[in-house]
This record gives C-alpha cells, structure tokens and sequence, in this order.
C-alpha cells in the first residue's frame, strides 16, 4: 500500500485540467460505430443489448435524442438490461416530454431511479417504500431508500437502513461511500474507521472503497491524503462522481481553489444534476471573492434543490455582499419556509431588518432565533448575546419594561463584552420604572 501511495504521488495531480495526470480520452471511431449500427438497425439486425450500445454511441456523440430512442428500443427488446434503464434516466430532464416506458415490471424501479436522480427525494422514498412492499429481501430497493432518506437530509433514519444493511450483507460495497458521507457529517471518527477497514479488506480496488477511506482522512484532518484516495478512486472509474466533488471539497480545504474547480467542473460534465458541484463551484468562487461568479453557481444549486434552507442561505449571502438587500430578505424567507436547520435565516433577517431601521421585524426574527438556539439546547454564544441584548433596548424603547428587565437579567447571566451596556440598560429601566410609578412632577 506505500508503494502504491508514492506511486501516485509520484503522479501528482498535474495542472488543474489534469486532475488525473493525463488528457481525457476521446474514441475516434464513434462515427464510424455509428454508421454500422445505424446500418444494422434499418436492417433489423439489432438486439436488445445492440440498440443499448448504439445508444451509449450517440450518447458519445452528444445526440441525446436519438440516444434516448435507441435506449428506450434497447429496454422493448430486454427489460431486464438495467445499464439501459440508468444509462436512459441521465439522459432524461425534467424539461424532456415523458418517456413512453414497455410495459414491464423494471419500469417501477426505473421510476423510482429516476426520481433519485432527479433530487426529487420525497417522490423517491414514495416509490421505493412501495417496491419495498413488493420486494421486501431487495437489498437494491434498501440501499436506494437509504440513499433518498440521505439526499432529504434525514441522516439518522439513512444511517439506520445502511447498517442493517451491512448487517444482512457485510460484503456489499455497493453505496457504501453515501453511508461514509453520513459517519462523516455526523463525526462519528470510530465507525468511518472501522467502515474503511472493512471495505479495504473485501476489496480496495473498489472506487466505494477508496471513497471511504478518503473520507475518513479527511475526518481526520489528513487532507492530502485524502485527496490520494479520491484521486485512486478516479484512477479506477474516471466518472466516478462523488469522487470528483469530494476531492473538490479537498482542494478547497488545501487552498487549491483551480483544482477545486475543476474538480467541480469535471462532476458537472458528468452528471448536470449534481447540485453538490454547482453548490461547491459557488463556495469556492465566494473564497476567490467573486459573488457574481458565485451567484451564478449558487442559482444553479438552487434550482435543483429548491426545498433546500442550504441553498438559499448561499444564495442570500451573496446578495449581501453585492448590497442587494431585497434580493437577500427573499432568498433568507425562501430559506425559512424550508426548513432551515442551523437557523441562518433568522439570524439574518433580523440583521437586515436592522440595518432597513425595520426593527419590530427585526425583533419578530430574533424571538424566533432565539427560541430555536433555546429548543436545540444552545443557551449561549455570540449571536444569541446579540439578539438578546437587541430584544432588551427594544422592549425598553416599545415600554414593555417587564420583558426588558427580564432579558436584560438573562444577559448579565450570560456575561460576555455587552456585560457593562446591559448594566447601564437596567439602570436606565429602572429609572424609567421609578419614573412613571411616582406620579407627577412636584409642585
């Protein structure tokens, strides 16, 4: 394993447009491929598996049309030609008129294939939950429930399915790289360890694999050598898409936004569809300080992910950098009516009600802030200081003097560098207590 490791350090990564090392392959011989099978099928002389290949050609050849044709003759012919099917689903946009599907049985998992692949999550675990039904021992109709409960963020019940799914089949690498992705937002150091272990002992020659054990470097902190890992990956399968946007995520780490984007870029080609990519093409234009760059490709993110807090966030703080504030109010309640987890939105609204001298918005958004840090267990930090002590001079100013003393005693518990304002904020409440309590002036 050192020998390989020098090896490929050896390689190096090369220039940003050879992220492998070497130029990108291109066959010759497609018209000529083309040609013959078109030939062939005019004459009838094509099989399933035939009008399959004749599909991949023109897919080659950028002529997703006639592509999805042959691919659809090719799933007539053989049904259960399932590369047909997956290779049919990527070339298939929402924009595309709907598909006229045989009428087989493998037209349910496609359906549900493609709903996947399309980010439209809940329509997918809808469709997988019924086959599961159907084919309840299906470790494929798991594995693909597990990876829709991962793409709608429900990383607790995804984490649930890939373990049992381990449990039943401890040999399977297939989808194991999504289930590293989870151990690895969720920290959890010695499973992502003891994962990465195992898929190198079934089989280290697996781009699954190699995936796993990039992500438990990068845990680690061990960005390098994770990149080591995501590059062996694409060594092994050059179109390998969550390598390419995980190494991207890598350069980012190292500072090497070229590579970084052209690690995105290269996911893109793959697969259009891919909003990690376009959403970490955005981050890293924002770190080379281009917000017009950065909302271009946060835009196309959205617009995959549209039920995603996430994207909106992004797409607001670039609004804000650009001084578009209506931009950024619109983009920060896309975020909040969608579920926005970590409670960005709120924060963030406040402050540009703030700023607009809007502040019973303003302070509407701080309750709300505040309330959520409060249910998720957060009783202290910058922010929530911040939005207490701007409830606290609110409520003062609006002459609800209870709520102020209140929250003014909660920030003097809370201590930090507002502690002497605080102090000078409740004197001033009390004054104004003593004030309208002790009736008129003296005569």
């Amino acid at each position: 394993q050192a020998e390989e490791e020098a090896e490929e350090r050896s390689g190096g990564a090369g220039a940003p447009g050879s992220l492998l090392g070497k130029p990108r392959a291109s066959n010759q011989h497609l018209p000529l491929l083309n040609a013959e099978l078109t030939a062939a099928r005019e004459s009838e002389g094509l099989d399933g598996f035939g009008h399959y290949l004749h599909g991949i050609v023109l897919r080659e050849l950028a002529q997703p049309a006639l592509a999805r044709e042959a691919l659809l003759r090719a799933v007539s012919a053989y049904p259960c030609l399932w590369s047909a099917w997956t290779a049919l689903s990527s070339l298939s946009g929402a924009d595309e008129a709907p598909l006229e599907l045989p009428d087989t049985w493998v037209a349910s998992f496609f359906l549900a294939h493609q709903a996947t692949e399309a980010h439209d999550s809940a329509r997918a675990v809808s469709l997988y939950e019924s086959l599961l039904v159907q084919w309840p021992r299906s470790l494929h109709v798991q594995s693909q429930l597990a990876l829709a409960r991962y793409n709608l963020r429900d990383f607790e019940e995804a984490q649930q399915r890939f373990e049992e799914l381990l449990a039943e089949d401890p040999y399977r690498l297939d989808g194991v790289d999504t289930y590293s992705n989870i151990l690895y937002v969720r920290e959890e150091k010695r499973k992502l360890s003891a994962l990465a272990h195992s898929c190198v002992s079934t089989d280290k020659y697996r781009p699954e694999a190699c995936c796993v054990v990039g992500n438990y470097y990068s845990l680690k902190g061990a960005h390098e050598k994770a990149v080591l890992y995501f590059r062996r990956a694409l060594k092994l399968d050059a179109n390998f898409l969550s390598a390419w946007t995980l190494m991207g995520h890598e350069y980012v780490e190292l500072k090497n936004t070229a590579a970084a984007v052209d690690a995105y870029r290269r996911a893109v080609e793959i697969d259009a569809k891919d909003y990690r990519a376009w959403y970490g093409l955005g981050q890293t234009y924002e770190i080379l300080a281009m917000p017009f760059y950065a909302l271009f490709y946060y835009r196309k993110a959205t617009a995959l992910r549209p039920y995603d807090s996430r994207m909106w966030c992004a797409m607001a703080g670039c609004y804000k950098q650009l001084h578009r504030r209506a931009e950024a109010i619109q983009c920060y309640h896309r975020a909040e009516k969608n579920d926005d987890r970590e409670g960005i939105a709120f924060t963030e609204l406040a402050r540009l009600y703030r700023e607009n001298g809007e502040d019973a918005q303003a302070a509407g958004y701080y309750e709300r802030m505040v309330a959520q840090r409060e249910a998720h267990g957060e009783a202290v930090g910058k922010e929530l200081s911040e939005a207490l002590f701007f409830l606290c001079t609110h409520k003062k100013s609006t002459g609800d003097l209870d709520a102020a003393q209140t929250i003014g005693q909660r920030l003097l518990d809370l201590g930090g560098p507002e502690k002497d304002q605080v102090k000078a904020l409740l004197r001033d409440i009390q004054s104004q207590r003593k004030a309208g309590s002790g009736g008129g002036p003296p005569v």
